[in-house]
């Protein structure tokens, strides 16, 4: 039973900022739930983690927030973001005999239960169907107790809003700190008479931009909104297999060893492009090699290459500052099934000399704007889908160096993406490299997509990428 994760009287924390507002109006739809799951390798002692889960709200105020729903977000005056003067210690706990179903309904062996309880946690969205006048908090936290004694999985399911990839990393780190010290209570759960110094509630994205790399003339915000609009329509997607049916979000992984992995790395290095690049161009050419096209003929991708702009704003930010401060830089390619390190450098060109131009900072609002327009009008999309791009790639993957400092902590497996399947990608990649090794999940909308299907794209993507290196 969801219950929201937020306590107390709200009170006005500041106005939502417009890609924050883009997100309470994509989450009800289905894109943006993120979610971190842990395996562990023992059962984490309650008091311990409830405690900890209320340092890292105080820490993080921006955590214990109420969101504007989305026909607030429609409203001409921005609606604020309210806090909770007090951070919730709720944990809904899954006992064992009902993990199995969720497992089963995966259906496709070996069967993980740290990937089916992901997918699972994915498609739960108390954001969906709110009430008028009610809210609900943006970040739930569930443990699943396995068959297997001793082990669980503890689930932490935040609003995109609040919580982009590097937050995800922030947090986790924070809550691994925070469990290791021992949460701020003794062993039997009470507090410690030391008072959590507490965060402040950052800004939105919108307001750390510097004015020279916001600024755009008004003609030539239109120019990009026409083109973003024609190229989107022209480009093509997989093929569909369930356009009709209820959607969830699903994804297939894939690992590299270490030695491929660092080939890969070392073949991106030499020829000046980063591992996005290559991960578009073989989704790319797996995509026109599923279609069984006649030779030479071509067709159009899209790809949305998502980049972390702390750095690039006024004051710089750090990865500790949570929140979502990403932004997208969409680029349209026409593919003819030509070499793969050819793709690559056309991918890695176009989406840098949008970079240089600083399209990742001045486009914030027209990406925005397009990405809300369909989902106020699926129809503009192939089949009603909101199918937006072929595929999105975050800019750098996530480097997992300190698996062993984890396993102390008896976290045995992790793993983190977000839901795609209101409006976005067909496949969006979540690429972390761990231990040398690249692991990526791909996620994708199910049943527009069915697994196999899925699964055979992803074999040829692997296959693509071994094969170059």
């Amino acid at each position: 039973m969801e219950s929201s994760s937020t306590a107390g009287d709200p009170t006005t924390g500041r106005q939502a900022g417009g890609t924050e507002l883009s997100w309470c109006r994509a989450v009800p739809s289905g894109t943006g739930v993120t979610v971190l799951a842990l395996l562990l390798s023992r059962t984490p002692a309650l008091p311990l983690l409830r405690s900890s889960l209320r340092r890292l709200q105080l820490s993080h105020p921006i955590l214990r927030a109420r969101l504007p729903s989305a026909a607030a977000s429609n409203s001409s005056k921005p609606p604020p973001i309210l806090i909770s003067p007090t951070p919730s210690d709720v944990i809904e706990l899954i006992p064992s005999d009902q993990v199995s179903p969720i497992t089963a309904n995966r259906g496709t062996p070996p069967v993980s239960f740290i990937d089916a309880i992901l997918e699972h946690e994915m498609s739960r969205n108390p954001w969906a169907e709110l009430e008028e006048g009610k809210s609900v908090g943006p970040f739930f936290v569930s443990v699943y107790e396995l068959q297997e004694p001793g082990h669980s999985v503890v689930a932490l399911r935040f609003h995109t809003a609040v919580c982009d990839r590097i937050a995800g990393i922030a947090i986790l780190k924070a809550l691994m700190g925070y469990i290791s010290s021992g949460g701020g209570a003794d062993r039997e759960g009470r507090e410690d008479s030391a008072k959590e110094k507490e965060g402040e509630i950052g800004l939105a994205i919108e307001d750390l931009i510097r004015n020279e790399d916001a600024r755009k003339p008004f003609w030539a915000r239109g120019k990009d909104l026409i083109g973003y609009s024609l190229n989107g329509i022209r480009s093509s997607v997989l093929r569909f297999e369930d356009a009709g049916s209820a959607r969830k979000s699903e994804f297939v992984r894939f690992v590299m060893d270490a030695a491929a992995t660092r080939r890969l790395l070392t073949a991106c290095n030499a020829r000046g492009i980063k591992l996005c690049s290559a991960l578009t161009a073989a989704g790319f050419l797996a995509t026109y090699d599923s279609k069984n096209l006649q030779k030479n003929q071509a067709e159009t991708y899209s790809v949305v290459t998502l980049i972390d702009c702390r750095q690039y704003l006024n004051p710089p930010l750090t990865e500790n500052h949570v929140g979502f401060y990403h932004s997208g830089i969409l680029n349209t390619h026409t593919v003819h099934g030509e070499g793969f390190w050819e793709m690559a450098i056309r991918c890695h060109n176009a989406y840098s000399n949008a970079k240089k131009n600083k399209k990742h900072l001045s486009d914030i609002g027209e990406l925005n704007y397009l990405m809300c327009k369909a989902i106020e009008n699926p129809h503009l999309t192939p089949l009603s889908s909101l199918r937006t791009a072929l595929v999105s790639v975050f800019e750098e993957p996530i480097d997992y160096a300190p698996m062993e400092e984890l396993k102390v902590l008896g976290v045995e497996d992790f793993l983190g993406c977000s839901s795609v399947h209101g409006v976005g990608a067909s496949v969006a990649f979540f690429d972390t490299i761990r231990n040398g090794e690249l692991d990526c999940l791909c996620v994708y909308p199910s049943p527009l997509y069915s697994r196999k299907q899925i699964e055979e794209l992803v074999g040829n993507i692997k296959r693509f990428l071994m094969d170059s290196c």
